[in-house]
């Protein structure tokens, strides 16, 4: 499994939705099971697979799959 497919795995497992769903303009709060706790949770699940710990910053920024990509380069995870 590549880095791109880990992260859409991991969207889907933390936010119990399905692929057709995890697209890259997926935006937090667009769907219902997208809220703040599941936010956290995303979070979470995030750094435990990637192996990585992020700052407040980038938790607040993490607004999309494709801005979940963005800043996870930013800690050397390479799609």
């Amino acid at each position: 499994m590549n880095n791109k497919e880990k992260l859409i795995t991991t969207f889907c497992d933390a936010l119990g939705i399905e692929q057709a769903v995890a697209t890259g303009e997926l935006e937090y709060n667009s769907i219902s099971e997208w809220d703040s706790v599941a936010h956290m949770a995303l979070i979470a699940k995030l750094e435990q697979e990637f192996d990585i710990m992020l700052d407040t910053d980038d938790i607040i920024d993490m607004s999309s799959i494709n801005k979940a990509e963005e800043i996870l380069a930013r800690y050397d995870v390479v799609f």
